[in-house]
């Protein structure tokens, strides 16, 4: 395995030179300027010279019932594929494409050339003139106009959200137009609209667009949509007259001609489909199950592979979030006595073998994180207006998430946590903890009973939790619902806790408004599964938007980081040090890994 070293701390890293783009480009990026030349022959991760042919099969957990991605409705039980992060921009392009292999760069796509004023007030797309959509129409300026104002009116966050930057929107020439921002715009807005879809005006019914369909779309993807059997399979087929198989993003991608998702209803017959060859690839996200469920024969004769990819990104934070909007949890020190009575020493070495790291920031193993760090000079002047919003031991960079003896039964964490909580209301009456109604604290924790990281593992975690509470009278009900009513009522914020996999990068944006911003307090589909609607984060993430350099970039996101830990916001868990996938054998890989891992529309077939 050959990781591409082109990453570090610092300037290095983050590319903090700005200057003025004199003409029209072949990428831009967050900060500084795209690592790769415009010359460029392809992505460091993709192997031009990949073969051909072939099938590939996903195998997901869960159900879909839209082929509009781009919908309210589509947000959770969308169809995976036609406009994916993982699996890739199957059916549906964007403007740019951005890179996995640099923090945040973006380089041509349907737009080939692109244009930005070096204070990031106005960016122009210049459209590739062979770009062409699945039924042979040319991709218009009209199309994008379209598209932009059709997902400002009926899109799904964060697409219906961002023409609210946009003072201006006009046609610049033939295959041009120049979108120029208002005050409410960041300095992240301009890339954010290089990852727009652009969809067809021609075949698209505005009228119709946020009602659930099954009618395959029309996109300017390389595949466009076979096969549809509703919640079980989506199939896909190579596109012969795909536009863009000689673009330089495009090539060593999209290797097969025939990608399929197959939808499973339980992660353990998803799981056995894997083993018996119905499906290709398998994320393992359990140490314990990669540890133990493998040895079955077609590891043992070599057919499936696993393989191990290093980290080369912060960890992210991965947690039982507490939901604030709910009047129990509105209280910090209530939250820190709860997240106390966790016991990840135990759960680590009785449930997980002992390979899990326990999480204490939300950029962990990064230059972005404040664990271990006093806040500088800069993050104290951020944080001055906002006295309250960082607790001593986050300031001085001393905290870190409570660690237990082990055995499971901590008196002295126990005893700290029922000290905080007599501290705000509550006493123990006959073996419970009641508030001074003298009614019990209690709560549910949703889980959704077989999926990803609400499987089998985070069950046996709420169960270990709920036993340490219920030490001090503290009544935890766990329940576990199915993928559609989980996340339904995640989508709808029913619930009091829930489980939540906060993802992090070297560059975060824009996504932290739909996160932990205010804005998103309220907006159902959003991310703020926490509720939050806290002053200090939303200046916090405005710091972060509007950083220019690096010192201030790292000194907001640091500051921003100590927000959210003083909070109290998540019971946080843990992270592992590798991505690990077992694959069939029959598949091959690129040898480089980018820096955000390997990448699935890389992969060809040896068949």
């Amino acid at each position: 395995m050959v990781i591409r070293a082109i990453f570090c701390a610092g300037a290095v890293l983050f590319g903090f030179m700005i200057a003025a783009n004199a003409e029209p480009g072949h990428g831009i990026a967050m900060r500084g300027q795209p690592a790769l030349p415009a010359d460029f022959q392809h992505l460091p991760y993709a192997n031009p010279n990949a073969p051909k042919g072939g099938t590939l099969t996903y195998g997901v957990y869960g159900a879909f019932d839209d082929l509009n991605p781009f919908d309210i409705k589509s947000i959770r039980t969308g169809a995976r594929g036609l406009f994916d992060p993982v699996f890739g921009q199957l059916v549906f392009e964007s403007l740019l494409k951005r890179t996995r292999d640099e923090p945040f760069t973006e380089y041509g796509l349907l737009a080939e050339k692109v244009e930005m004023a070096d204070d990031r007030s106005w960016i122009e797309f210049h459209l590739n003139p062979k770009a062409k959509f699945s039924d042979g129409e040319k991709v218009e300026v009209s199309d994008v106009i379209f598209t932009f104002n059709l997902l400002k009116e009926k899109g799904r966050p964060p697409y219906s959200s961002r023409m609210k930057t946009v003072e201006k929107l006009e046609q610049t020439g033939t295959n041009s137009f120049k979108l120029t921002f208002n005050d409410k715009a960041s300095r992240e807005t301009p890339m954010l609209f290089g990852l727009m879809p652009v969809l067809p005006e021609h075949a698209t019914d505005a009228e119709k667009f946020g009602n659930s369909t099954l009618e395959p779309p029309i996109g300017s993807g390389p595949y466009f949509v076979a096969e549809v059997k509703p919640g079980d399979t989506i199939t896909y087929t190579r596109n012969p007259n795909y536009w863009g198989n000689n673009l330089a993003v495009q090539r060593g991608f999209f290797n097969f001609d025939t990608i399929k998702v197959d939808y499973y209803r339980s992660a353990q017959s998803q799981f056995e489909a894997f083993k018996k060859g119905l499906f290709d690839i398998y994320p393992e996200n359990s140490p314990g199950k990669w540890r133990t469920a493998y040895d079955f024969p077609a590891v043992s004769d070599g057919r499936i592979v696993k393989e191990e990819f290093e980290n080369k990104t912060p960890s992210g934070m991965l947690g039982f979030v507490f939901n604030t909007r709910k009047p129990i949890f509105q209280n910090r020190e209530v939250r820190r006595a709860l997240a106390m009575l966790f016991d990840f020493e135990w759960a680590n070495e009785n449930l997980f073998f002992g390979a899990y790291s326990r999480t204490s920031s939300f950029w962990q193993n990064s230059i972005l994180s404040s664990l271990g760090i006093p806040a500088s000079s800069a993050e104290q002047k951020l944080l001055a207006p906002y006295p309250d919003s960082v607790l001593d031991d986050v300031m001085n960079g001393t905290y870190i998430a409570p660690v237990s003896n082990g055995t499971g039964i901590d008196r002295k964490l126990l005893r700290a946590a029922l000290g905080i909580l007599r501290k705000n209301g509550f006493k123990l009456d006959s073996g419970k903890l009641v508030n001074e109604s003298g009614r019990q604290l209690a709560f549910e924790l949703l889980i959704a009973g077989d999926a990803g990281i609400s499987g089998q593992d985070v069950e046996r975690l709420a169960l270990a939790y709920k036993r340490s509470a219920s030490k001090l009278g503290i009544n935890i009900e766990i329940r576990s619902v199915d993928d559609a009513q989980y996340q339904a009522r995640k989508g709808t914020f029913e619930y009091d806790m829930t489980i939540v996999n906060y993802s992090s990068s070297f560059s975060p944006g824009a996504e932290q408004l739909f996160r932990w911003g205010s804005r998103s307090q309220s907006l159902e589909g959003s991310f703020n599964f926490a509720g939050t609607a806290e002053p200090a984060i939303d200046a916090m993430i405005d710091a972060l938007l509007a950083a220019r350099t690096e010192e201030e970039f790292v000194a907001a996101v640091r500051a921003y980081d100590r927000v959210l830990i003083s909070g109290h916001y998540v019971v946080p868990l843990y992270h592992l040090g590798t991505q690990n996938i077992a694959r069939w054998s029959r598949l091959k890989r690129p040898e480089e890994i980018p820096l955000y891992g390997p990448r699935f529309s890389t992969w060809w077939t040896k068949d």
